[in-house]
């Protein structure tokens, strides 16, 4: 079992974690906007073809990703941390030797 955190490295991890998720926010914010704009141009000009959800699909999955790395493999997700303590719970054995 991993030593208890410092009230200080408590607050850096949580800061590390709260800028990940904003930033996630701010990426899928920029993305809707975007693409309500793309998609405006289509509807009113530019080709008769719908081309928007080109873009629409290829963003959305870089923004699946990225939600993906920040909530459900990020720092302190259930996943990680049992893969991080299986890793460090392995090196030790390794160490210790047969």
């Amino acid at each position: 079992m991993p030593a208890p955190l410092t009230d200080e490295e408590i607050d850096r991890l949580a800061r590390r974690r709260a800028g990940a998720k904003l930033g996630w926010y701010i990426h899928a914010a920029v993305y809707l906007a975007v693409n309500l704009f793309l998609f405006a141009i289509s509807e009113h000009g530019w080709g008769a073809r719908r081309w928007t959800w080109f873009p629409a699909l290829g963003w959305g999955l870089g923004l699946a990703l990225h939600g993906i790395s920040v909530f459900v493999l990020g720092a302190g997700a259930g996943l990680r941390e049992r893969l991080v303590q299986r890793e460090r719970e392995r090196l030790l054995r390794e160490r210790r030797g047969p």
